[in-house]
């Protein structure tokens, strides 16, 4: 696709160099709008704006929710007010807000000065709500039927008011707004009868969501019951919205790359990398790692209290890295695996003994296999190969032990960490290899010095 991108772009590229607007007309009319987004969002900025006009209008509508806020803002600051008004009354209201939500304040003030009143108020409304809640990402604009109606009578209203929904497939059935069920278009177009009541055909086992539920629980119920489309309703059970399942994969989207930035040791940004400035990768990485820094003062306290252990014996020090490391790795693997799957819903806080008496056994079993392998090398590569002979059958004890321990430990902090900061109301995230890491290094090096004073003669 990047190669044919780049292709498509050459050639619009020559032929608007060449002033032959109608031919790169009809090259865009048969492209998908993302493509053409894409395009768009690769051109020079004073090319944007003709190659944008350029398009009919519904699809250049469709192509501008795909566009990038720093294009759309471009755009926005190029359009007359007719111009803006147009591509404003093709949009859906929730695409609507999300433009209205990525565009500074002065931007924001023009757009809703040539928004038409309705969608002003849609705007306003769902602006309203709590960020990342349902309400939030929802469109008030939706296929509406009454209970009574009859099934010719609702194909009758859906086609009359079904090109300015978002999703005509769904419909939903309420008496004075409060949510009563649901009847598909398939269900009315294979009705036997057209005098059927809507009431008699409709599901009422309607499954929805508050406006202020978590976006990320509704991305969820997506995901597990094959939703097309959500109802969103209020307290008092009144149908305020619907949202579609693309919203939803745009949530799934963001979440996961949240938790892929924080368990990475970032702070979560809303651009894309390559538009990123080199100071606003700064600022997102930099907390972090002074903080890391700072809490990995506790390893270098913990050397520094065995000093005279390391004099004693010199052969301990080599083996630091490889301990540290093992640690860090075992209680990442845990620690991705668990946050994984209480992000999937498949594990609640009650389920903690389980997860924990798990990972003992697993930990038993890698902690044994690493342990007889780093036996193995120790006594052939270190002692034999390396010829160091103040590396003893006893020092290599020593480390294995060590290193079961310290799978063991760091595989049981890996998994309860993500557990309880969930129950606490944090991003387990937070709690993924970065922190982990740390505290796992302390740990092991506790346990290395503990065991090594122990055996070995100091």
């Amino acid at each position: 696709m990047a190669e044919h991108n780049v292709t498509v772009e050459s050639t619009l590229t020559t032929l608007l160099d060449e002033k032959k607007y109608p031919t790169v007309r009809d090259i865009l009319i048969t492209m998908n709008p993302s493509d053409v987004a894409s395009i768009l969002d690769e051109l020079p900025e004073e090319r944007l704006p003709l190659l944008f006009r350029l398009l009919p209008k519904e699809q250049a509508a469709e192509t501008f929710v795909e566009m990038e806020p720093e294009a759309q803002e471009l755009l926005i600051r190029g359009f007359s007010d007719s111009e803006l008004r147009e591509v404003l009354d093709e949009l859906y209201v929730d695409d609507a807000v999300d433009i209205v939500e990525e565009m500074p304040a002065n931007v924001v003030r023009r757009i809703l000065s040539q928004a038409d009143p309705q969608m002003r108020k849609e705007i306003n409304e769902i602006l309203r709500y709590p960020e990342n809640s349902a309400g939030s990402i929802m469109t008030t604009e939706y296929v509406s039927l009454r209970p009574g109606m009859t099934v010719e009578e609702s194909i009758l209203r859906i086609r009359r008011t079904g090109v300015d929904k978002e999703t005509i497939y769904t419909c939903y059935v309420t008496r004075d707004r409060t949510l009563v069920g649901l009847v598909t278009v398939k269900d009315l177009l294979l009705a036997q009868d057209d005098d059927l009541k809507i009431e008699e055909l409709m599901e009422t086992n309607v499954i929805s969501v508050n406006t202020h539920t978590d976006q990320e629980d509704v991305a969820q119920m997506f995901a597990k019951y094959n939703f097309l489309a959500l109802p969103v309703v209020d307290a008092e059970s009144r149908m305020v919205g619907i949202i579609t399942f693309d919203d939803a994969m745009d949530v799934m989207e963001d979440e996961a790359t949240e938790d892929m930035e924080i368990m990475g040791g970032m702070t979560p940004s809303d651009k894309t990398y390559l538009r990123s400035t080199v100071f606003d990768l700064f600022k997102h990485r930099i907390p972090w790692l002074l903080l890391l820094m700072v809490s990995a003062t506790f390893t270098g306290l913990i050397i520094t209290n065995f000093e005279s252990a390391l004099a004693a014996q010199v052969a301990l020090t080599a083996f630091i890295p490889m301990l540290m490391d093992t640690g860090g790795n075992s209680g990442s693997q845990s620690s991705v695996t668990v946050i994984r799957a209480i992000s999937l819903d498949e594990i609640e806080f009650s389920d903690l003994p389980r997860i924990v008496w798990k990972e003992i056994r697993t930990a038993v079993l890698c902690g044994a296999t690493l342990a007889a392998a780093c036996f193995v090398k120790i006594m052939l590569v270190d002692r034999l190969l390396m010829r160091n002979d103040s590396i003893t059958v006893t020092v290599a004890v020593v480390v294995c032990i060590t290193m079961a321990l310290t799978v063991l430990i760091a595989k049981i902090i890996g998994a309860v960490l993500p557990m309880c900061a969930k129950k606490i109301g944090l991003d387990p995230a937070v709690m993924a290899s970065p922190f982990i890491t740390t505290i796992v290094d302390a740990l092991s090096l506790l346990i290395y010095f503990g065991v090594a004073t122990t055996l070995l003669p100091m």
